[in-house]
């Protein structure tokens, strides 16, 4: 008889959490994957607190209890830092969230560090308590860019990348920084464009791989060869004519989006 193996609940607003997805699932591909993804409210840095507690707390509590979810990953860094305590006191399994991987850059820059994420997460006061326990005394050049996030959602869906509009938006850290932080899940879904434009004497850092990392310390279990398990995803929000969107999700696996409305 073949053991149940551990289900994996990764939550994001957008794709950008299939990043994460993608870290977790290469060390760990045994494992069942369910992603939910609040598309209905899609970009969570525009929610005011309440609101975005609301929804998280919600789709994923509903998403937990449906489907037996061991772990859960919240794959959103706006979302990692407001909603976490709540969540966890109402689940009894373990919450993992996402934070900027300052501390490690911070160790790895010679000249400064370049902080790239979306606007909300550049001004929580969270990620400048890291950059003041963490940075050791390096330099943090934050850029706050929201397209760079639809730029990321455009890939996936099939639609090509324009070099030169990355690079007029990152020109703020060009020549400032040797390491740069990719401080939202989105993206590393761009980061060959990103190295791209910023040269390979620039270090990209994420947090992908401590997150999987995190996941199998605590769900104790190993990666050895197994036989993969199921992929389903989810949105909270019907996609309206999301062939592109799917085509990609078959090629990571998963079965194609199935509706996970809000109910509040």
């Amino acid at each position: 008889m073949t053991q149940q193996q551990p289900k994996v609940l990764i939550f994001d607003s957008g794709v950008g959490g299939l990043s994460v997805y993608q870290e977790i699932e290469t060390r760990l591909p045994q494992l069942d994957y369910y992603y939910l993804f609040d598309n209905e409210a899609y970009p969570y840095g525009e929610l005011d607190r309440q609101t975005l507690v609301e929804r998280v707390e919600s789709l994923v509590v509903a998403m937990v209890e449906t489907h037996q979810i061991d772990i859960v990953v919240i794959a959103c860094n706006t979302a990692s830092t407001i909603v976490l305590p709540s969540l966890r006191a109402r689940l009894v399994i373990p919450v993992v969230g996402v934070v900027p991987a300052i501390k490690p850059a911070s160790s790895l820059a010679n000249k400064a560090v370049g902080l790239i994420a979306t606007p909300a997460t550049v001004k929580r006061e969270y990620t400048h308590d890291l950059i003041r326990d963490f940075a050791q005394d390096k330099p943090v050049e934050m850029l706050g860019l929201t397209r760079l996030v639809d730029i990321a959602e455009e890939k996936l869906r099939g639609q090509p990348v324009c070099l030169s509009e990355i690079r007029k938006l990152l020109a703020p850290l060009a020549n400032k920084i040797d390491v740069a932080v990719l401080g939202c899940t989105h993206f590393p879904l761009i980061k060959q464009e990103i190295q791209s434009v910023l040269g390979e004497q620039v270090l990209l850092v994420d947090s992908g791989e401590a997150i999987a990392r995190r996941v199998q310390g605590l769900l104790s279990v190993s990666n050895v060869e197994q036989e993969k398990g199921s992929r389903e995803i989810y949105s909270s929000a019907p996609p309206w004519q999301e062939d592109a969107l799917n085509n990609a999700l078959r090629k990571l696996g998963f079965s194609p989006v199935r509706p996970f409305p809000l109910e509040i």
